[in-house]
């Protein structure tokens, strides 16, 4: 019988490829944001316990934040620090999506509300993790609509206290981890500050929970049902007139309150009052983003391995070759590819955009704001597809829990909803770029050479051009007079608005990327090495999305009979091409042979698991 070797070896020419990809994904200074957590899971605590039952695995998710607690030097600086934050997601979000997400509360949500309000409180118990810090905004009945939460903050300034208060059932707080689970909790609670009467808006306040055997006197947790993917200990929370101290309340420039009860704030309305205490939210969307890149890195390199390993009848009686052989099987995966490049230094551009804005300049903390919740939107959605995508391509074994596959995509599910809903944050985002968006129209692109990549990046700004075309007219020929049905008649262009902006970006990070890395002049062997592989990724991105867009581009004389029709053959080409370095490019992923090792059909003996006669999977 003949076979097909299982993974082709990587040679050395492909390893300095592999070392120029990866520090192009990663960025120079990944060595200080990136290696410590991606050492970090790598450690035997970090390994999985598949088999562990759901309370087990919610109780090492506490314990692995606390290794993370250890781990860290500052834990006031990994707060402060955008940048820090979504390194932490991405390396968590491969082993552990419990943890993913009660890291990002405890350090993001919690802390770094802290961290951004005023200062003079010592934060030694929670970056020690003494306490675990939980944020509690949204509500049973107010989600993306949290400004008008219900639940109230009333002064005294008698005694200097504010009485937190749950006024009905629909004003409890939904969905925090605020159960006994991860010892003694403390909290940052939206609530509506009321003073004599007046409602000053949405305040955050600290507010200690639990005292890691019981819930404080006035605080009522009971646990919600279990949701799919990873476990953890979400809650509905409510208050029965707690009293805190004026010391509670996280004050800045959007307000401070005088003892007397006066309240002083830069900002003119309760909405703006709002944003800026809830502004980590936006820092949220970037480490919800990462946590996503993350999975999907994570997926695609367990898929494109497996494809390789996994041996099925060829074409005459007793060939074997690896099921990656087949266009069917490796074109999706490949596409995958290209668009997990795109997606990972989109995000890079995004992330810096963010943590780099100019203090004072309300416009340009505006328009980072968007970028995020755009490359928020694109990047999650696109990660489920992929995952999704992985899961399939692995077959029955993607659907078994010890493989690593089938986790990650129902951990794929909280990034889409979590530190606000992607359809939702895109409709804001598409009515932003309806009326601000101004690109010039992009030049001439009928008959020139579709494997450039200036041509191809023109052609998607056309795609974005005519949605935004589109969207402006629909708004202007919406019934007058009438706020909500005009903008359901141009939302629907608009949302492809949203995804035409993210492809367009995406693709131009791609195209950075490869000129950067071209243009090079370091002495270094893997100089210049990334350069035509990113190039190849750009050509297959861009060109996938141009054949989506095919009619509208023809229709406009944007593309050529004569090109439309050669799209399938330059992908189908661009993809085989492509497939033979499919094992390069997911090896730039850089993870760890440790955590690869947990999964089975990552590994080039995956039939071994199945002979362990305890039936203990290794």
């Amino acid at each position: 019988m003949i076979t097909e070797t299982k993974i082709p070896e990587i040679s050395e020419t492909s390893d300095l490829t592999v070392r120029a990809l990866t520090r192009v994904l990663y960025g120079e200074d990944a060595a200080h944001h990136h290696e410590r957590w991606r050492k970090l899971v790598s450690t035997p605590p970090f390994r999985q316990q598949a088999e562990l039952a759901r309370a087990d695995r919610l109780d090492l998710s506490y314990q692995r934040l606390r290794l993370i607690a250890e781990a860290t030097e500052d834990g006031e600086r990994l707060a402060a620090d955008p940048v820090a934050l979504a390194a932490l997601h991405e390396w968590t979000a491969l082993v552990d999506g419990g943890l993913t997400t009660v890291a990002g509360i405890h350090y993001n949500l919690f802390l770094g509300s802290l961290v951004d309000h005023d200062g003079g409180r010592d934060l030694t118990e929670y970056t020690e993790l003494r306490r675990t810090g939980t944020f509690l905004c949204t509500e049973l009945e107010h989600g993306n609509d949290a400004a008008a939460l219900e639940t109230t903050a009333t002064y005294r300034p008698e005694d200097r206290t504010f009485l937190l208060h749950t006024p009905r059932s629909g004003a409890q707080k939904f969905m925090p981890n605020t159960s006994l689970n991860g010892g003694p909790k403390s909290a940052v609670v939206a609530a509506r500050l009321l003073v004599g009467g007046t409602d000053h808006g949405v305040f955050l306040f600290l507010t200690p929970l639990t005292d890691g055997t019981a819930t404080l006197p006035g605080v009522r947790v009971r646990p919600l049902p279990e949701r799919v993917g990873s476990p953890v200990d979400h809650c509905l929370t409510s208050f029965d007139r707690v009293v805190l101290p004026l010391s509670a309340l996280l004050t800045g420039e959007h307000g401070r309150l005088a003892p007397d009860g006066t309240l002083t704030s830069t900002l003119g309305n309760k909405r703006k009052r709002f944003l800026a205490a809830i502004g980590r939210v936006t820092t949220g969307k970037l480490c919800m983003s990462a946590a996503a890149l993350g999975a999907t890195r994570k997926a695609l390199t367990i898929a494109v391995r497996y494809g390789h390993t996994r041996q099925v009848s060829g074409s005459t009686p007793g060939h074997r070759l690896p099921v990656f052989a087949h266009r069917s099987h490796y074109a999706p995966l490949v596409g995958a590819l290209a668009t997990t490049y795109a997606m990972t230094l989109l995000h890079r551009s995004v992330l810096r955009g963010w943590a780099e804005r100019p203090a004072g300049d309300p416009a340009a903390a505006a328009t980072a704001e968007r970028l995020t919740a755009v490359a928020k939107g694109w990047i999650t959605w696109q990660a489920r597809a992929i995952g999704t995508e992985c899961r399939e391509r692995c077959g029955a074994q993607g659907l078994l829990a010890v493989n690593g596959v089938a986790g990650l995509v129902t951990d794929l599910e909280g990034t889409i909803t979590a530190e606000g809903d992607n359809l939702v944050i895109w409709a804001k985002a598409g009515a932003e770029l309806l009326f601000q968006h101004t690109p010039e129209e992009p030049p001439a692109t009928a008959g020139r050479d579709l494997s450039d990549p200036a041509t191809l990046l023109d052609l998607l700004a056309a795609v974005e051009h005519l949605w935004l075309t589109r969207a402006r007219t629909r708004l202007r020929q919406g019934p007058s007079g009438d706020p909500l049905a005009r903008w359901n008649h141009a939302v629907t262009p608009a949302l492809r608005l949203v995804e035409a902006h993210a492809q367009l970006l995406a693709a131009r990070e791609l195209a950075r990327a490869a000129e950067a890395d071209a243009a090079a002049d370091d002495v270094a062997d893997d100089s210049g090495r990334a350069a035509e592989p990113l190039r190849e990724l750009l050509r297959l991105f861009a060109l996938q999305r141009i054949a989506e867009q095919s009619g509208d581009l023809l229709a406009l004389g944007r593309l050529t009979p004569e090109q439309v029709l050669d799209l399938p053959v330059l992908i189908d080409g661009l993809t085989e091409r492509l497939a033979a370095q499919a094992m390069p490019l997911t090896a730039a992923f850089d993870l760890p042979t440790e955590l690869l090792a947990d999964h089975p059909i990552a590994r080039t003996d995956y039939t071994g698991a199945y002979d362990d006669p305890e039936g203990h999977w290794h």
